[in-house]
């Protein structure tokens, strides 16, 4: 569905069918950046260590839940997700 916004621009409402929340990449630099393991990642997001591991690996995708899961577990363990101007997504520690 097509709606104009508040600045009169036309936009989508909802998300695109292609916009993913977290890729297998951003979820591995992530994981590097608090120092977990994929066991601690999946105990921390309430996943099955499979899951990270097979996500992370690129065996198969997840579903939306599951990756807003993972992505608010690395948030609360201390990584921002930082959206660039060309579209794609940086990953840092919100920790000094």
């Amino acid at each position: 569905m097509i709606y104009i916004n508040q600045y009169g621009r036309l936009g989508n409402m909802g998300q695109a069918p292609d916009c993913k929340i977290l890729t297998p990449a951003l979820c591995r630099a992530a994981r590097g950046i608090v120092d977990w393991t994929q066991m601690e990642l999946s105990e921390r997001a309430g996943v099955s260590r499979s899951t990270v591991r097979d996500y992370e690996g690129g065996r198969h995708d997840v579903h939306r839940a599951t990756a807003a899961q993972l992505k608010l577990a690395l948030e609360s363990g201390g990584v921002n997700f930082v959206d660039l101007e060309n579209g794609k997504v940086a990953v840092c520690s919100n920790k000094e």
